[in-house]
């Protein structure tokens, strides 16, 4: 499948884009607002890693239940079923999180804010550096689609 190599770079970069966001929002959360920002920082990253996870999840899930076809109605189905879970568990979470006292409000949103601009350069930056052919052509190097093509 085509579609793993992207999906485990794109886990790769995000293990990486998680590891950055609870570095420096921690840093820079406990710099500016002491413990609470530094937890406000750190929760940011878990929500970062967790919905990654979901993502990355889903889709595996999807392409098992489809046999690997991602033009399937049920691949659509699923991997839409777990962006409505993420946006509901997201706003749960949310609301469970308002007023706590170990909460700082402004590092937390910048956190997340961190986490989905850098989740959706993430996916663009994995995606653009594979070499994912648009036609079932040999490329060069290729010895799997010359066997394919290959008449025997």
């Amino acid at each position: 499948m085509k579609s793993a190599t992207i999906l485990a770079r794109a886990l790769v970069y995000g293990v990486i884009l998680t590891v950055a966001i609870a570095v420096v929002g921690s840093l820079v959360g406990f710099l500016v607002a002491g413990v609470p920002g530094l937890v406000s920082g750190l929760i940011g990253a878990g929500l970062t890693a967790l919905f990654m996870v979901l993502t990355a999840g889903s889709i595996v899930l999807a392409a098992k239940a489809t046999k690997n076809e991602p033009s399937s109605t049920l691949f659509f189905g699923i991997v839409l079923g777990s962006w409505l879970l993420k946006f509901v568990l997201f706003i749960a979470i949310l609301l469970v999180l308002r007023g706590q006292p170990f909460l700082e409000p402004l590092v937390f949103f910048f956190s997340i804010l961190a986490a989905v601009i850098g989740s959706l350069a993430v996916d663009v930056i994995a995606f653009v550096g594979s070499r994912v052919p648009y036609a079932d052509v040999p490329l060069p190097g290729d010895e799997a689609a010359s066997e394919r093509t290959t008449p025997q």
